[in-house]
C-alpha cells in the first residue's frame, strides 16, 4: 500500500513539476514572432481586436458577460482605464491654484473645473484642459447673447474634430468674432494666472 502510495504521489509531483516548467518556458517565449516588450501603441484596447481575433470571438462575448454580470462597472473600469491615458496630462494642484481666479468667474472652484473635466474626458479622450476652460469661458462671456453657445455644445465641437474657432463659427458666430471672442476668451484665462 505504501509503495502504491509513493508511487501515486511521484507521479503526481513530476507531472505537477513538469507542467510547471512548461508554463515558465512558454510565458517566456515571444508572442506571434513579435520581440518582447511595450507594443508600440499602448492603450486600454491595444489587446482586445486581436484577443478577440484569436479566440475566435470569446474575448469579446467575455467583455459583454463582464458587464452584464457587473451590472455596468466593467464598463466604468474600462471608462477609468482610458482616462487614466489622459491622467498624465491633469492639472496638478499647482497648476489648478493658477486657474483660481478664472474659476470664480466661471462660478465654482479649481476642484470642481478638474472634475467636470476628468468628466468631459470620458467623451473626449484628447481634450486639453485649457480647450475645456476655454470653452466653458467662451460660454460663459457670451451664453446671454447666443443662447446656442453652452459649454456642452462648444466641447460636442471639439470632440468631433473641430477648434475652438470651427466649433464657434459653426455654432453661428462669424469668423471676426469667432477670433476676436477666442481672443478674448484666451485673454482672460491668462490675465486670472498671472493676478492669483
Amino acid at each position: 500500500m505504501f509503495k502504491k502510495l509513493t508511487l501515486a504521489t511521484g507521479l503526481t509531483l513530476a507531472f505537477l513539476m513538469v507542467s510547471g516548467i512548461g508554463s515558465a518556458t512558454y510565458a517566456q517565449g515571444r508572442s506571434g514572432g513579435r520581440p518582447a516588450g511595450p507594443p508600440s501603441n499602448p492603450g486600454v484596447n491595444t489587446g482586445l481586436g486581436t484577443a478577440s481575433g484569436r479566440s475566435n470571438g470569446r474575448s469579446g462575448t467575455g467583455i459583454g458577460t463582464a458587464s452584464t454580470n457587473s451590472n455596468g462597472r466593467s464598463d466604468a473600469g474600462l471608462d477609468r482605464a482610458r482616462l487614466g491615458r489622459g491622467n498624465a496630462s491633469l492639472p496638478g494642484d499647482n497648476e489648478l491654484n493658477r486657474y483660481q481666479g478664472i474659476a470664480r468667474k466661471l462660478g465654482t472652484t479649481p476642484t470642481a473645473l478638474s472634475q467636470q473635466y476628468q468628466a468631459a474626458l470620458l467623451a473626449n479622450p484628447d481634450l486639453k484642459f485649457g480647450q475645456f476652460v476655454a470653452a466653458n469661458v467662451v460660454a460663459d462671456n457670451l451664453g446671454g447673447r447666443y443662447p446656442n453657445l453652452t459649454a456642452s455644445n462648444i466641447l460636442l465641437g471639439l470632440q468631433n474634430g473641430g477648434s475652438l474657432g470651427q466649433t464657434l463659427r459653426s455654432l453661428g458666430l462669424g469668423s471676426d468674432e469667432a477670433k476676436r471672442v477666442e481672443k478674448n476668451a484666451k485673454r482672460q484665462i491668462d490675465e486670472s494666472k498671472k493676478n492669483r
